[in-house]
């Protein structure tokens, strides 16, 4: 058994795009692979593992579903950001050759992220739940006829053979993680770059966003993430999740929460973390 307190945890199988990223980002820490988002919150709480790996956006496919509904339930907190480059590979029992392909087997996104090697070599596409869950039947099932698109990774840990690697059609593929644990780490104000996340919900009236986030403007704060969801079944309420450049300890986003808060409700800061290094490659922003 692995210590808890050097153990990261994620949702998927093995060889999964965010056990990828978990080994990347913490090289030292081992990984648990958990069924869903929920249980990769719960090992948190539970004291299974002191860090959790969970996607949040992907450049080609966009948001992941129900993160956002589950993060400000999760009690936990944000403590870092990780960015991921999704290269995906081809995936075969050994000794296949592409001649022997006939059907493709992945997650629906990585599908459509690799149509034209599909069109190509005209496979039938095969949806499956994850991409690394489609190795592992690849792997088991064994048929030359069969192919899963997944990591380098789901290879090696299933014993496939990378028929060809990085066939993805955009180059820019990359998913946004956010390292989530039990407690704030917030760092110092003047320690570098960080980013506030934070959920909140405006008042049913006219004008109620355009109020609550004219503090941001006015206070020079980049908000680089603005996003809603519909909540409490119905389709009046909305609420709203938005990354934001600063530390609540500068004047200007201080100053820029005090007005949401005036002009909203259920403020609730998720994290304050470092800006992973990714954001400020060659000046791009990594959400644009």
């Amino acid at each position: 058994m692995s210590d808890p307190e050097e153990t990261i945890a994620f949702q998927g199988v093995l060889g999964a795009y965010s056990d990828l990223a978990c080994r990347d980002a913490f090289p030292e820490m081992a990984t648990l692979a958990c069924s869903g988002f929920e249980e990769a919150f719960a090992s948190l709480r539970d004291g299974r593992a002191a860090r959790a790996m969970i996607p949040v956006d992907n450049s080609v496919a966009g948001r992941v579903a129900d993160i956002h509904h589950l993060l400000p339930k999760s009690g936990l907190h944000i403590v870092g950001e990780h960015f991921q480059r999704v290269d995906h590979h081809l995936l075969a029992v050994p000794g296949a050759t592409i001649g022997d392909l006939t059907h493709a087997h992945s997650h629906i996104h990585a599908l459509h992220q690799c149509r034209n090697l599909i069109r190509e070599i005209a496979l039938e596409p095969v949806v499956h739940a994850d991409t690394a869950g489609a190795a592992k039947e690849i792997a088991e099932i064994g048929d030359k006829t069969q192919c899963a698109i997944a990591s380098r990774l789901a290879g090696e840990t299933y014993g496939l053979t990378s028929l060809r690697a990085n066939i993805e059609d955009a180059e820019h593929n990359t998913t946004r993680f956010l390292v989530m644990a039990r407690e704030a780490l917030i760092p110092d104000p003047d320690s570098g770059p960080t980013l506030t996340s934070f959920v909140f919900r405006v008042r049913n009236v006219p004008a109620a966003l355009f109020k609550a986030l004219g503090g941001f403007a006015t206070n020079g704060i980049n908000m680089i993430k603005l996003e809603s969801y519909m909540v409490g079944g119905g389709f009046v309420a909305a609420q709203f999740y938005a990354d934001v450049e600063g530390h609540p300890q500068h004047r200007n986003l201080r100053l820029a929460l005090e007005e949401l808060e005036f002009f909203s409700h259920e403020v609730n800061i998720l994290g304050v973390y470092p800006q992973h290094p990714f954001r400020r490659r060659d000046g791009d922003d990594a959400d644009s």
